[in-house]
């Protein structure tokens, strides 16, 4: 076996999803597509959110950072995904790797503490209606979504240090599209069943937390909203459903991939590309297709739109 320490790797190579020819030129067109409609969709509703004035509450300031969020979250992995589909040799830097490392976590545990700021807003919203403003007012909400950003940076680095202190072993193969924390650590020159475990407690500490406090704050928003009669009740259902989905879409692959690893190559590779595409891709779908305020709003910003066009 070739032998390597960390001083000396200067790339891994990535062997990627697919070695069939015809499934990586599906793939690349299907990945393309993909993120084009992932950046162009979670822009429309910041630009929506941003220019709309009926779109100024907490709830949408918030909608806006998980799209942006999400924006950047798939940009992480995404367009080098893409990029490498067609080639046949898939290499990645020793920096680079290191950053996919550090900024998926980052994103990802950032986005998980947004969802229950989230969750957390509607809980006054729907349970404590006569004091939402003044409980969610523009400094507590910056506040919080500092705080997301904050705990995201904090779990990233500590995960970032465990691989930078490993000593590995070639070859420098990486059975994935991305590189991630316990595909590195299977490089190591060492019995890594300590650091896996270890790994898996520090993700599990941020993913399991958020869960079950979305789970919490969620059941006891919906036995809320189930006592009450008033006509507001079934739009905060259907707000809460949709923030449910988002919840069960991003978190399940992350216990799958982090927290209670199942060990099977496919399976990983499948539930990679649904936490960093796919996720990021329904999340505006979800928010504006079920949201009454974000479709009109799309609807005032397209005669606007049209309205300039015509008088040009």
């Amino acid at each position: 076996m070739d032998r390597r320490n960390q001083s000396t790797v200067s790339e891994f190579v990535l062997l990627g999803l697919s070695h069939s020819k015809d499934l990586q030129v599906l793939l690349f067109i299907i990945f393309l597509m993909f993120y084009l409609l992932i950046v162009s969709g979670n822009i429309v509703i910041m630009v929506l959110i941003a220019t709309d004035r009926n779109l100024h509450s907490p709830m949408y300031f918030f909608l806006a950072n998980l799209s942006f969020v999400d924006m950047w979250l798939s940009s992480v992995t995404t367009p080098k995904m893409i990029a490498d589909v067609l080639r046949k040799n898939k290499t990645i830097s020793f920096a680079g790797c290191m950053s996919q490392v550090f900024f998926a976590h980052c994103i990802g545990a950032g986005e998980m503490v947004l969802l229950v700021v989230m969750a957390y807003d509607r809980y006054v919203a729907i349970c404590k209606p006569l004091h939402y403003f003044t409980v969610m007012n523009l400094k507590r909400c910056t506040g919080l979504v500092l705080t997301s950003w904050t705990i995201g940076f904090v779990h990233a680095m500590s995960q970032l240090v465990a691989v930078l202190r490993l000593p590995l072993c070639g070859p420098m193969e990486i059975d994935s599209f991305f590189c991630d924390i316990p595909l590195v650590i299977n490089l190591a020159c060492m019995d890594s069943h300590d650091l896996d475990t270890l790994v898996n407690v520090d993700c599990g500490v941020v993913i399991v937390t958020c869960f079950i406090l979305l789970l919490i704050s969620y059941t006891y928003i919906l036995f809320t909203v189930r006592q009450s009669s008033n006509s507001g009740a079934s739009k905060a259902l259907s707000t809460c459903t949709a923030h449910i989905t988002v919840v069960m879409i991003f978190f399940v692959p992350c216990i799958f991939i982090y927290v209670w690893p199942l060990k099977i190559t496919w399976l990983d590779k499948f539930l990679a590309v649904f936490y960093s595409v796919f996720a990021p891709l329904l999340n505006p779908a979800i928010y504006t297709l079920r949201n009454k305020e974000m479709r009109n709003s799309m609807k005032r910003f397209k005669s606007y739109f049209m309205n300039n066009k015509v008088n040009i």
